[in-house]
């Protein structure tokens, strides 16, 4: 059975949302928790993890992360990214995982078999080092999508991939182009790239030495530069068993995520 490390990187400096992991979220009953707490608490229910820690370059976060017990890496504020934060934090762990779950901070609502089916996949590819859950959106995800890029809003993510699962491009605009919209529970040929991967040490240490290509330059997304240096990144489908998700990109997500929160009673 292969090892497995949870990497939640967090960072205050946010372009979009300064101070984004500190931000409150209230569930269902009322309680308002910080985004990092959240996050930390849905690596929680992941089974199969052997260890998870909390990557940061801030002492807010920091001493907000053990207020609440988790556990904590303190890494470089030079680090451009998620990724290169993984990387550091499972250098300065000493290594000895098989896989290295990189959990992003402002994805709370992630269910913990998305991470699951997510590992299952890169262990049972021999080939891939890199790989990352894509979820078929319904009429809803794909119009909420398409609102917040009318309004000039930076959603979620979306990914196209081949027939052999590896993905061919991640954008912030919507891919494919439909030309139409959707009735809110039909499906839809989208697919919203959850922010979660999953590697190999090998892809993560070769990953912080490789400068930034224009791609991930011009669309601010970090998993671009392997396929910018032609490694390949397998995407796994996962399945929302009716649960809904949405990642916190932007102040406006906050009452948006209370709201799912809400409907699905997560406290």
């Amino acid at each position: 059975m292969m090892s497995v490390l949870i990497v939640i990187p967090a960072r205050f400096a946010s372009t979009r949302y300064p101070g984004k992991p500190l931000v409150d979220l209230v569930g269902a009953t009322g309680e308002a928790r910080s985004l990092i707490r959240r996050s930390w608490e849905a690596a929680g229910q992941v089974s199969g993890v052997a260890r998870t820690v909390v990557a940061t370059d801030d002492g807010r976060i920091r001493d907000a992360a053990r207020a609440f017990g988790a556990e904590v890496v303190m890494t470089s504020d030079q680090c451009r990214n998620g990724t290169e934060r993984c990387a550091e934090a499972y250098d300065r762990l000493g290594g000895g995982f098989d896989i290295v779950v990189n959990l992003q901070g402002d994805a709370p609502l992630t269910p913990p078999w998305f991470i699951e089916d997510l590992v299952a996949g890169l262990a049972a590819d021999p080939v891939a080092e890199v790989a990352t859950p894509v979820l078929r959106c319904d009429g809803r995800a794909l119009n909420g999508f398409l609102d917040d890029r009318r309004a000039g809003r930076v959603g979620g993510t979306t990914a196209v991939f081949g027939r052999d699962r590896k993905a061919l491009y991640f954008s912030k605009e919507v891919i494919p182009y439909t030309g139409r919209r959707y009735p809110d529970d039909a499906e839809t040929p989208v697919f919203h790239h959850v922010g979660v991967y999953a590697y190999r040490p090998s892809a993560l240490a070769a990953y912080p030495r490789w400068e930034p290509g224009p791609l991930e330059g011009l669309e601010g997304l970090e998993q671009l530069r392997f396929l910018e240096r032609e490694r390949p990144v397998l995407c796994v489908e996962v399945d929302a068993r009716g649960r809904q998700f949405w990642e916190l990109n932007n102040p406006e997500d906050v009452p948006r995520l209370e709201a799912m929160m809400a409907r699905m009673g997560i406290a």
